[in-house]
């Protein structure tokens, strides 16, 4: 067989693996259970599949300029759920994404991976949830679903969905899309429970900044005595010191922005470090035992490194443009810290860290927009002027 005609053999086999999935995907043949006919439930036939009604905000260019758009999502297979969102907020890798700072992106896009709301329909073969639960969505959604998951977990796995972006043949726009619109559906393995001990604009924040820090965390051991660095206070970091603190370390914060200092000591942070110059670290240099850093821009790693412990773990899960940062491997040497990143966290953890929150009362500190303010919470965002997470009201989309 020559390659061209193995090339065209194996394109007709997923055409005919997507026809079928499509048929049996139909709302006749899933046993779909649905609540009520609300009109984000209403479904159109588009080809051989019955498609969703959605509405959101989608950026059409890399200008990263959100304007209202209307689409279609696929319906809920057997093993799916559909989620009525509620809330959804705003992460800068929503921003990094949009514009293209990753890379060439699909438009027009939906971003958003901090997405809570109620359950309006399940699969037939879905258990872990019924038609009224309160839910959540991160950074995935669909995928491996246990065993077959890579290195332990569902984001390491080469078969894994991203929320929004990501090639999707499920999807009628051909890429998944996000939280920035009144409905998504999803894997059931891939939604969260919300418990109800957390309101549902404090809980979204937790599907990507909650888990992509508590992840890292866990790993710190954190408890009476330790002393953790949190470099970068925005989303993520603002929830690291809480989280921090919630476990007892001594946490001490490095922020650029000095007029964060009075709310970060008021989170129980031991000290407020501000970065105005490379002077900054010296009194602290190998001091504590490890370092979290969500700073999502070029900075000086080893600057920051230097105030790890010999021996101790810093750990990168800000995403810069282009995804990268560049190291001074002397300097960083001479630190002879752990250096290594973190890639949010698995589903299980997922739920910890939302179960956690709700129970020992750890809560970001949020702003509630309606869709017309996206844009300027985005500008906010980018200029370090948020306070700390901008959350949509899904209603207003």
């Amino acid at each position: 067989m020559t390659k061209e005609t193995k090339d065209t053999t194996q394109k007709e086999h997923g055409q005919q693996n997507r026809r079928a999935f499509l048929q049996n995907s139909t709302l006749a043949s899933t046993g779909l259970f649905l609540a009520g006919t609300s009109p984000a439930l209403a479904s159109t036939t588009s080809g051989e599949t019955m498609t969703i009604q959605s509405r959101g905000y989608a950026a059409v260019d890399e200008s990263g300029t959100l304007v209202p758009w209307t689409f279609e999502r696929r319906s809920v297979g057997e093993n799916d759920i559909q989620i009525d969102i509620k809330y959804a907020s705003i992460c800068h890798s929503d921003i990094h994404q949009m514009k293209g700072h990753w890379g060439e992106q699909q438009y027009p896009q939906v971003p958003g991976h901090e997405i809570v709301g109620v359950v309006s329909a399940v699969g037939s073969n879905v258990t872990k949830f019924k038609v009224g639960d309160r839910a959540g969505v991160g950074c995935m959604v669909d995928g491996c679903t246990g065993d077959d998951c890579a290195h332990g977990g569902e984001q390491y796995s080469p078969g894994t969905i991203f929320t929004y972006g990501y090639p999707y043949d499920k999807s009628p726009t051909g890429i998944s899309q996000g939280g920035y619109s009144n409905n998504i559906v999803v894997r059931d393995h891939y939604a969260i429970h919300i418990p109800e001990t957390i309101s549902f604009e404090e809980a979204a924040p937790l599907l990507c900044a909650g888990v992509t820090t508590y992840s890292p965390l866990l790993k710190f051991e954190l408890g009476p005595g330790v002393k953790v660095g949190v470099a970068g206070i925005g989303g993520l970091g603002h929830l690291a010191v809480k989280l921090a603190v919630s476990k007892g370390a001594d946490v001490y914060a490095f922020t650029t922005t000095a007029e964060k200092r009075e709310d970060i000591l008021g989170w129980g942070a031991k000290e407020v470090i501000v970065v105005d110059s490379d002077d900054a670290f010296q009194d602290y240099a190998g001091q504590l035992d490890c370092m979290i850093n969500t700073i999502p821009y070029q900075y000086d790693v080893a600057a920051y490194a230097s105030v790890v412990k010999p021996g101790g773990f810093f750990t990168q899960v800000g995403m810069p443009i282009n995804s990268e940062v560049t190291v001074n491997a002397l300097n960083l040497a001479a630190s002879r810290v752990n250096f290594n990143a973190s890639l949010i966290g698995n589903m299980q953890e997922t739920q910890e860290v939302v179960d956690y929150c709700a129970e020992n009362g750890v809560t970001p500190q949020i702003q509630i927009i309606p869709a017309t303010g996206i844009n300027q919470a985005w500008e906010d965002v980018v200029n370090k002027n948020a306070r700390y997470r901008y959350v949509i009201d899904a209603a207003t989309f």
